[in-house]
């Protein structure tokens, strides 16, 4: 999340990225162990469907295609529900829409 601000940041394209790597990986085993963390508590079932749709969207995507889009701005916007509901702190928001970029075709911009 941007300092100063109460939204994750937004995420574009990398530029020559492999397809595949450890960083991706990663961050989608982050996003897996925040849904079996908090999802039963702090998410809907609906909520954990569309985040782990999104993950399993961009963890195979090799560019930001029309569906990768949509997936990572479902889920900023899911993020921003879950703050503005006070569901979920900022913080933690801004940590999954940062790992959900990290493991896509996609990079935060600051």
């Amino acid at each position: 999340m941007e300092e100063g601000s109460s939204r994750p940041r937004t995420l574009t394209m990398k530029d020559l990225e492999p397809l595949m790597n450890s960083d991706r990986t990663q961050a989608y085993g982050r996003i897996v162990k925040t849904l079996e963390d908090l999802g039963p508590a702090k998410l809907l079932a609906t909520e954990q469907i569309r985040i782990r749709d999104a993950a399993d969207t961009l963890i195979f995507a090799s560019s930001a295609d029309h569906d990768v889009m949509a997936a990572a701005d479902d889920v900023r916007a899911l993020a921003d529900h879950l703050v503005d509901s006070g569901r979920w702190t900022e913080e933690r928001a801004a940590t999954l829409v940062d790992d959900l970029g990290a493991c896509g075709p996609l990079a935060p911009v600051a």
